[in-house]
């Protein structure tokens, strides 16, 4: 019998790079998703297939010798191992995925193929798995069988995601707090349409920069660093290190502010702390780029735009806006025209909404 199986992507509105600082983060999960049909098999084979790549691609649930292939089905399969080796031993399956999720966007388009697969897989084979084991599943998965040493905010939001409200996340504790968002403002993605290929290696060389911190101050990690600390300790790190850090304990706070403030209402403060976000992740984190901060310049002049920021992990994809109901037309004419003006490149302006995690869906 044949069933089906959703997860979101998602954008973060603040508290980038600091979840795997053990720090704050407030994402919510969008309605762009990757849609799983997964079919039973009698052996103890899973099956990959997608409408968007021509190749399929088989592996035996119990082979010790698997390795990443290093292309999309590497998501899939690293799921399937960890879930099959730490208590929930999977049944063979063929799986055809589907996703509106943009790749290379910064929408957390893997964690979306990642959970999706996972639920669908535990789902079939038997498992009512807890939405919190799935997340931890498809972020080892990520880790350890991907190589990418992201936290856990992606896979948190895409199986913990909430209609009309964005998530404040503990990434130490997992304890979380539903934010509703305004009913007022939509959350408008400009896609910039480049990715720089430092993405990835930059991405491990930054989590190693923070851990290279927390260690010169003597604390496990920089969720642990006050300002009076880090003010006592800043001359003597290294200039990049230094630079790296200051940006993740000023963002762990930002993002605590900036969530309260807009549980309260307060979307101008919030927008303020947006573009102070932006400006930390140019200028000390170093992952922004030109077109990124061409996309928050643009924005920041139109009518009705409370704040604008780069989102995900940088050197392209996405900005996230928060704009005022009312000007969303024509912020998405005025910014599309002012970009493509400025660098040849038509963008892609998406206007989202927040929605539900994973789940199963039925007619």
């Amino acid at each position: 019998m044949r069933r089906s199986f959703s997860a979101p992507g998602r954008v973060n509105l603040i508290g980038e790079h600091t979840d795997y600082n053990d720090g704050f983060v407030f994402p919510a999960a969008i309605d762009f998703a990757a849609t799983v049909e997964i079919t039973p098999r009698s052996d103890r084979i899973v099956e990959l297939a997608s409408e968007h790549y021509p190749d399929t691609f088989s592996f035996p649930l119990d082979d010790p010798d698997a390795k990443a292939r290093r292309c999309w089905t590497d998501y899939a399969q690293g799921v399937a191992l960890v879930l099959h080796h730490s208590g929930y031993p999977l049944s063979g399956a063929d799986l055809f995925i589907r996703s509106s999720v943009p790749v290379g966007a910064g929408l957390s388009s893997s964690a979306a193929l990642e959970v999706s697969c996972g639920l669908a897989l535990a789902a079939i084979s038997g498992h009512s798995i807890s939405r919190l084991d799935l997340a931890k599943a498809c972020l080892e998965a990520e880790n350890e069988f991907v190589g990418m040493r992201c936290g856990i905010m992606d896979q948190f939001v895409s199986t913990h995601g909430c209609a009309d409200s964005a998530i404040l996340l503990d990434c130490r504790s997992l304890e979380y707090r539903v934010v509703p968002l305004p009913a007022s403002a939509r959350l408008v993605i400009c896609n910039t349409m480049v990715k720089h290929q430092l993405a990835g290696s930059a991405y491990n060389e930054r989590r190693q920069d923070c851990e290279t911190a927390a260690h010169q101050m003597g604390v496990p990690s920089l969720r642990d660093v006050t300002a009076a600390m880090f003010a006592e300790f800043a001359d003597a790190l290294p200039a990049r290190i230094r630079l790296r850090a200051q940006h993740v304990i000023q963002e762990i706070e930002r993002t605590e502010r900036a969530a309260d403030v807009l549980m309260m209402g307060g979307l101008t403060l919030f927008g303020r702390y947006m573009y102070e976000s932006h400006e930390s992740l140019r200028d000390a984190y170093e992952v922004s780029c030109a077109e990124l901060d061409l996309m928050v310049e643009l924005a920041r002049v139109q009518p009705g735009v409370f704040g604008a920021r780069m989102t995900g992990a940088g050197f392209g994809g996405c900005t996230i806006n928060l704009v005022d109901a009312q000007y969303v037309n024509q912020f998405r004419h005025e910014v599309a025209a002012a970009y493509h003006e400025a660098t040849g490149i038509a963008p892609d302006i998406y206007v989202c909404r927040a929605v539900q995690g994973a789940h199963e869906i039925t007619t």
